[in-house]
């Protein structure tokens, strides 16, 4: 199957799975397993950060970062779109009694400065205290633009605020920009990178920052049941994807400009927007039924998420002769349409 739902569904190379096995382990939770701890000096010191802690999601890394930079009745600021709002089933304020105070931001990732502090609440037992400002890297697929990065964050520090990078393809910024990723991580106190994604662990996330956070955070990722055993196996495959498969991201990116393209020349779908390796799309035709396409696609071994708003995601697992075998059942299916 051509799967573009995500780029989640990637599976461990052979090489990969290679040194997984071949892995020494023990109980992290003891602090004992090698692999984990190799794993957190070396991106903590890839990154520009003193320390690292190794959790087993992007979600419950966000969730971690959160409950450790805030407290009960504190807020965050945070983009209307963003994963950590939308998508982590509300955990800061279910399991932290953390207020998100969501801002509408500009499609890109970035909030205007404007909005952003006019969002910062004044000391007063009226208000939540606002404590930490998130912001997300890729957004959408997009890269965020390093100029904003900087002047946000500053503001942010102006106003005694924290800051949290949700570093979730933080590989695929790296790639499209040709930043380093301790350039990236370096406006952000904290920041979450997932190793699974295009970079094609099969789990994983790594929370970086200073040293006394960390030691909190580990607590915290203890509360919120990320206490880990012999997951030394998995630790490898992280640091091996960082080795070998960042490198590779830009690959994926070619793919979806690809995609976009053969997309674009089909009539009755507008390419909306195509940045780093995810494609959007939209369908001319306001009568148009997406379930008959969706099974059409199906029935050719081509999978995607839900065509109501459709998003495709490339990856390391799908081959430019791939691409180019979607781009030709969109094109069958279309021109049956019109028949």
């Amino acid at each position: 199957m051509i799967d573009l739902r995500s780029d989640t569904v990637t599976r461990p190379s052979a090489e990969m799975r290679r040194v997984m096995f071949e892995a020494p382990v023990g109980d992290d939770v003891w602090g004992d397993d090698p692999s984990v701890t190799h794993l957190e000096h070396y991106l903590a010191e890839r990154t520009g950060k003193a320390a690292a802690l190794f959790l087993p999601s992007g979600t419950q890394s966000n969730l971690v970062a959160l409950l450790s930079h805030c407290q009960r009745g504190d807020e965050y600021l945070v983009d209307q779109q963003a994963h950590t709002y939308r998508l982590e089933g509300g955990g800061a304020a279910v399991l932290g009694g953390i207020q998100p105070q969501p801002l509408d931001g500009l499609n890109t990732g970035e909030l205007p400065l404007a909005k952003l502090k006019a969002a910062i609440k004044p000391v007063d037992p009226h208000f939540a205290r606002t404590r930490l400002l998130t912001l997300e890297n890729t957004f959408h697929g997009q890269v965020l633009d390093a100029d904003h990065v900087a002047q946000t964050t500053a503001l942010a520090r102006e106003q005694g605020l924290a800051t949290h990078l949700d570093g979730a393809r933080i590989g695929n910024a790296a790639a499209a920009s040709g930043s380093s990723l301790e350039a990236l991580c370096a406006p952000f106190d904290t920041v979450s990178i997932c190793c699974s994604k295009g970079l094609g662990a099969p789990m994983g996330s790594v929370l970086v920052g200073p040293e006394a956070f960390i030691a909190t955070a580990t607590r915290w990722r203890k509360v919120v049941g990320g206490g880990l055993r012999q997951v030394g196996s998995m630790a490898a495959a992280c640091e091996y994807a960082l080795d070998h498969h960042l490198p590779q991201l830009i690959q994926d990116h070619e793919k979806a400009e690809r995609l976009a393209a053969g997309l674009a020349a089909i009539d009755g779908i507008t390419v909306t927007a195509q940045a780093t390796n995810m494609v959007f799309v939209a369908f001319e035709d306001s009568a148009f039924a997406p379930e008959p396409l969706h099974a059409w696609l199906a029935e050719q071994g081509i999978l995607v998420g839900a065509l109501y708003a459709p998003r495709f995601v490339t990856h390391r697992d799908v081959s430019m002769a791939d691409i180019d075998q979607v781009v030709a059942a969109f094109r069958d299916y279309f021109q049956r349409l019109t028949r």
